[in-house]
């Protein structure tokens, strides 16, 4: 569970849902060679779509070639192309089209073939009002959920070629080359959930006919507007990352800790524990690579995670300093250790961003080596022992220095220490 406070609220991202409201009306084809059943479902549906008619298929698929059609309500016998035929014709045209079929002579072999060729319903003649009603109704909502699933599919490629992209550009340090693969890898968690998620929700369409349960649709706005999510924040990120080399670096530490909370929500680390990110009251600029800033936070809080099988709280907040580190602060001890001693500027102003859990705490044997290259207490093949040696790299190129305090039995808790853009 995650949970964020703030005194003043932060602007919410932009959905990638149109709402209903501002949408055009669906446009309904119906098509009989018969002018009387024509026009009774031009009144029956007048009011609620954009109805277009057709005596014929020959029209019907015209008016297709030349204009959306969000459903369609084909009879089966017609003169000269059949509903079926007809079917299987605006399906090859697009396969979007939802279809409804009706018919005074159903035969096993019409009702499987109409189904075979895509038609989402199939209706005898004469037929209840209400029941087309819900026929088309649930068309035109399996036309909305198919083509947001296919948009948010196509912006999770969109998104991981440009990640892709990123990661061929040039030739990294090997430092450089640890710290992006694991930032590609942390963005990569929640879109992985959304592929499953769109899977899960196209395999829902698939086994639904006659329309698709409302659970579906909400659950489809979810993967939408999570994925909308991810593309802006890696976006973002990956901007930053094209501009380390320019010579001053800053970025906003709320935006930042919003940022963290939003990939976090998808973490399989996480899932168990609870998260609690406290804003800043006032959006302070600091100044690092927003790239280099979020992968210190992603690893630290990740680090708790995987600190106990059991259920944690890990809280994040900082603290505004207008005074120097003191010189207590940067000595070690038995349950403490400050990383980055030599390459620390103290100089305020500073913030003090905090990363403390109520997990089993660090021994203190350990707590003198967390920051070195490869050293880890995990077993074979769960860690890396890279996560907490890239944070020290990381902040240490802030000119900024990280403390960790730690008794076992009662947590642990990182400080990171980093300078203020001023001005």
């Amino acid at each position: 569970m995650v949970a964020i406070h703030s005194s003043a609220t932060p602007s919410p991202l932009r959905s990638a849902i149109v709402s209903e409201a501002s949408a055009p009306r669906p446009t309904l084809l119906v098509v009989d060679d018969e002018d009387g059943p024509r026009q009774s479902l031009r009144i029956v549906f007048k009011e609620l779509y954009d109805v277009v008619l057709a005596s014929s298929g020959t029209e019907a698929l015209e008016i297709a070639k030349s204009r959306r059609v969000d459903a369609a309500v084909l009879d089966i016998r017609m003169a000269g192309m059949s509903g079926t035929e007809l079917l299987g014709h605006l399906k090859n045209l697009d396969p979007r089209i939802e279809v409804v079929m009706l018919t005074a002579y159903e035969t096993p072999d019409t009702l499987r073939q109409a189904l075979r060729q895509g038609a989402c319903d199939y209706l005898n003649k004469p037929f209840e009002i209400t029941v087309l009603r819900d026929a088309v109704a649930n068309a035109v909502k399996r036309r909305t959920l198919n083509e947001a699933m296919t948009d948010g599919s196509r912006r999770v490629q969109e998104l991981q070629e440009e990640l892709r992209k990123q990661q061929l550009q040039g030739e990294m340090a090997r430092s450089q080359n640890e710290i992006y693969a694991s930032v590609m890898h942390d963005i990569g968690s929640p879109l992985t959930a959304v592929s499953v998620m769109l899977q899960m929700v196209s395999m829902d369409l698939e086994a639904t006919r006659g329309g698709a349960p409302h659970a579906v649709k909400e659950q489809l706005d979810r993967v939408n507007l999570q994925v909308a999510r991810c593309m802006e924040i890696s976006r973002r990120y990956l901007n930053y990352a094209r501009e380390r080399s320019t010579q001053r670096q800053a970025v906003r530490l709320n935006q930042v800790l919003t940022d963290v909370r939003e990939l976090l929500r998808s973490h399989p680390s996480g899932k168990r524990h609870q998260l609690s990110v406290q804003l800043m009251p006032a959006d302070l600029t600091l100044r690092m690579n927003g790239t280099d800033l979020i992968q210190v936070l992603l690893n630290l809080i990740t680090n708790a995670f995987q600190a106990s099988p059991n259920p944690l709280h890990v809280e994040v907040f900082g603290e505004y300093l207008d005074d120097a580190v003191p010189p207590a602060a940067l000595a070690d001890s038995p349950c403490s250790a400050f990383a980055n001693r030599e390459s620390f500027v103290n100089e305020p102003p500073m913030i003090a961003l905090r990363v403390s859990d109520n997990g089993p705490g660090i021994p203190n044997q350990v707590l003198q080596k967390i920051f070195e290259s490869y050293f880890t207490t995990k077993a074979p093949g769960e860690g890396t022992g890279l996560g907490l040696a890239i944070v020290r790299r990381l902040v240490s190129q802030a000119k900024g220095g990280i403390r960790v305090e730690s008794e076992p039995g009662h947590g642990t808790t990182f400080t990171v220490f980093l300078p203020v853009e001023v001005g």
